[in-house]
């Protein structure tokens, strides 16, 4: 019989050449702690830029209108990398998905939350980790067909309204003519113009809906102090509802932003995706009441 055993002893050099590289920790730390500091470095950029130009603005504000549960930083970032971008995921979420993302497409940079740390005097700081997501543009999937909810501008103003911090009323003769509505802090009621069409009432109470909540129920309230702000918060809810924003226009930004740090940039533009994100979650809950069975079932 013959013996095999032979095959077993190859001689030392004929064993197998691959030897998998040892983990450079450090080279590792080294090239996230550049991407991080990449990324960082971006927004401020974006942020001063954003708030010299109209129009760079305006893009901002339409990037985060579509992505509101983002960051102020990360709608800066997509708003530099791909202000077109409608649906954003990594490649395990488009797998997950039933696609995969093309060739040669370029990533978009966002930071996602890590590891919290304490800081120097004690307070406990988060890290944020450089991630590569991607559009849904750059992928091989198709955007389904769902049926469309039909959402009147009747259903659109009453979930604007409801649960809000002042009482909305309308009213015969506006004090200030040509508003469409007008915030009274001291009786904190919103008085609405009779006879409007419903875009330009969910236009102008948006922006009454946006003082109620800098006011904070303060009856000697200065408007004036965040008119632009309530201004941006309107436009922003507006293009997420699909209200005609034709009359908006950020040709002139304030002055206000004029040597402004980045930081402080980024601090104004909190502001206003904050106070959005409040009235649309608001919103949200009662038009998600207001769908049938059927309709709730189709977008799970």
């Amino acid at each position: 019989m013959s013996n095999f055993d032979d095959i077993f002893d190859a001689p030392k050099a004929q064993e197998s050449a691959y030897q998998p590289d040892a983990f450079d920790k450090e080279a590792w730390a080294a090239k996230k702690q550049a991407e991080r500091s990449s990324a960082y470095e971006l927004i401020d950029r974006t942020a001063e830029d954003v708030v010299r130009d109209g129009a760079a603005f305006q893009t901002y504000l339409d990037v985060q209108s579509r992505f509101d549960r983002y960051s102020v930083g990360n709608a800066l970032l997509i708003a530099a990398q791909k202000p077109d971008a409608q649906k954003i995921g990594d490649f395990d979420y488009w797998k997950d998905q039933g696609g995969y993302v093309k060739k040669n497409q370029k990533g978009i940079v966002i930071l996602e939350p890590g590891d919290e740390y304490t800081r120097e005097d004690g307070s406990i700081g988060v890290s944020y980790n450089p991630k590569k997501v991607f559009d849904i543009t750059q992928t091989t999937v198709r955007t389904r067909m769902q049926p469309q909810v039909s959402r009147d501008e009747r259903v659109l103003i009453k979930a604007l309204i409801t649960g809000a911090p002042a009482t909305v009323q309308a009213a015969e003769n506006m004090e200030q003519a040509g508003q469409g509505a007008l915030l009274d802090p001291q009786k904190s009621i919103i008085f609405v113009r009779k006879g409007m069409d419903g875009t330009d009432i969910f236009r102008s109470v948006a922006v009454e809906l946006a003082h109620a909540e800098y006011a904070n129920g303060d009856p000697a309230y200065d408007r004036s102090a965040n008119a632009f702000r309530a201004y941006c918060v309107s436009y922003m809810l507006c293009r997420k509802n699909g209200i005609d924003t034709k009359g908006y226009d950020f040709s002139r930004l304030p002055d206000t932003f004029a040597g402004m740090e980045a930081q402080d940039i980024r601090g104004e533009l909190s502001a206003i995706r904050d106070t959005a994100a409040d009235i649309s979650a608001r919103m949200a809950k009662v038009l998600e009441q207001g769908k049938s069975p059927r309709q709730q079932g189709h977008e799970r």
